[in-house]
C-alpha cells in the first residue's frame, strides 16, 4: 500500500474523511508522483548532486483544479504529510506571492534592477517540492511576474504542485493586459499535469448546510463553534498562516485547509487596514470570528475595522461563522457610524444563508 493511500484510509477509518470516488481516483497519480519525487530527491543529494548538478530533470508537477470544497486542499495535505523528504514547502498561493513581492522590494532598495531572478534562485535553494494552495490571480502585479517565477523555479529543479478553483485557461479572467498573461497559461499546460477533481460534492458546503452560523456569546455557542471547527477540519492539525502585507507579516495562528479561527480583538482591535482585511479574505474560504462585542461610538475605530473586514469577506465570498454579544441589527445601535453599520448588519444576516457563497470560486 502506498504512503498516501495508507494515510487516506486511516483518516477514513477514524471518521476524519468520507471516502470519495473522485478523490480515490486521484490517489494513484499522487502516489506515483511521490515515488518520482523521492527518487529525484535521492539523486540530488550529496556527492551525486555535485556531479550531476541537477542534470536529472525534475518530475512534472501537478495542477489540480475543481470546485470549492471538493477536497483539493485536503488531498494536497495528505500528499505533503506522507512524503518523507526534507526540502518541501506548503504555502497558500496568496501568501507565497506576497512574500515574493516583499523579497523583491527589499532587493530593489539595494539597487538591484531585476529582482525576480535572484529571489527565485534563493527560493529554489534546497527546495525539492513546492505545494501552493488556492491559486487565483486577480492582481496585475501577480499576473506580470508569476510566469517568470514558475519558469525559474521549475528550471531550478523544483517540483511544483498547485490547486485552484479554475482551469488554467480560466485564470486572471478579464484581467488588465491579459494577453501578456497567456504565455503563463501555456506554460502551465505544457509543464504541469492538469487534473480536474470532479467530485460531485462540496464537502465544506455540505457540512455547513443547515448549520447555525451566528451564535450569541455563552457556553452553548462556544461549544458549538468548537465542534464546528473540528468537524470542518481544524483541530489537531491546525497550522498558522503568515500573510505578507505591505512589508509586514500578518499572522493567523489558527489556520488549516483555507479556514481560520480568530478573536475579534486580534483582528479588529489592532491597527489593521483595508489591505490587511483584503489579504485575509482572499486567503480564506471560511473565517470563524469569535467574541464580537456590542459596538458603540466609544469603540468607533474597532467598528470601522469590523465593517471593513465584513466588506472584504463579503466581496471575496468567504464564508463566516461568528459569535457575538447581540444579534446583527443590535451590534451598533446608536451613535456616529450607526447608519453606515446598517449595511454590515444586512450582510451579516445574508451571509448566514446556506446558499450564500456557494458559487464562489
Amino acid at each position: 500500500m502506498t504512503m498516501i493511500r495508507k494515510l487516506y484510509d486511516e483518516k477514513c477509518a477514524f471518521g476524519l474523511l468520507s471516502a470519495d470516488p473522485a478523490q480515490e481516483n486521484l490517489l494513484p497519480m499522487l502516489a506515483q508522483l511521490q515515488q518520482e519525487v523521492l527518487a529525484y530527491d535521492q539523486g540530488q543529494k550529496g556527492f551525486l548532486r555535485q556531479i550531476c548538478q541537477k542534470t536529472h530533470r525534475a518530475p512534472e508537477g501537478l495542477y489540480i483544479w475543481g470546485g470549492v470544497g471538493r477536497g483539493k486542499s485536503m488531498m494536497m495535505d495528505l500528499f505533503f504529510e506522507s512524503l518523507p523528504i526534507q526540502g518541501k514547502k506548503r504555502v497558500h498561493f496568496h501568501a507565497f506571492m506576497q512574500s515574493v513581492h516583499h523579497a523583491m522590494h527589499r532587493l530593489r532598495q539595494t539597487g538591484v534592477s531585476d529582482a525576480l531572478a535572484p529571489v527565485a534562485a534563493e527560493m529554489a535553494k534546497d527546495l525539492r517540492l513546492l505545494v501552493l494552495d488556492e491559486m487565483q490571480i486577480s492582481d496585475i502585479t501577480d499576473a506580470m511576474i508569476v510566469g517568470r517565477l514558475f519558469e525559474s523555479l521549475i528550471k531550478a529543479g523544483v517540483v511544483v504542485i498547485t490547486t485552484s478553483n479554475r482551469a488554467p485557461d480560466g485564470l486572471y479572467p478579464d484581467g488588465l493586459n491579459r494577453a501578456l498573461f497567456l504565455p503563463f497559461i501555456a506554460f502551465l499546460q505544457t509543464r504541469l499535469r492538469i487534473v480536474h477533481l470532479q467530485s460531485l460534492k462540496d464537502y465544506r458546503q455540505e457540512k455547513l448546510a443547515g448549520v447555525q452560523k451566528y451564535f450569541l456569546l455563552g457556553q452553548d455557542g462556544a461549544s458549538a463553534i468548537e465542534a464546528l471547527w473540528h468537524a470542518l477540519g481544524g483541530g489537531a492539525d491546525t497550522t498558522g498562516l503568515d500573510l505578507a502585507v505591505n512589508g509586514r507579516v500578518l499572522h493567523l495562528p489558527h489556520y488549516n485547509n483555507a479556514m481560520a479561527r480568530a478573536e475579534f480583538s486580534s483582528l479588529c482591535a489592532v491597527a489593521y487596514g483595508p489591505a490587511d482585511y483584503l489579504a485575509i479574505a482572499q486567503a480564506l474560504r471560511l473565517l470563524i470570528l469569535e467574541n464580537v462585542p456590542q459596538l458603540s461610538q466609544d469603540s468607533h475605530n474597532e467598528a470601522k475595522r469590523f465593517v471593513t473586514l465584513i466588506d472584504a469577506l463579503y466581496e471575496a465570498k468567504t464564508r463566516l461563522i461568528i459569535s457575538a454579544a447581540v444579534l446583527p441589527d443590535d451590534l451598533y445601535a446608536a451613535g456616529r457610524g450607526a447608519f453606515e453599520f446598517e449595511r454590515t448588519a444586512s450582510r451579516l444576516i445574508e451571509m448566514q444563508s446556506d446558499q450564500w457563497g456557494k458559487d464562489a470560486g
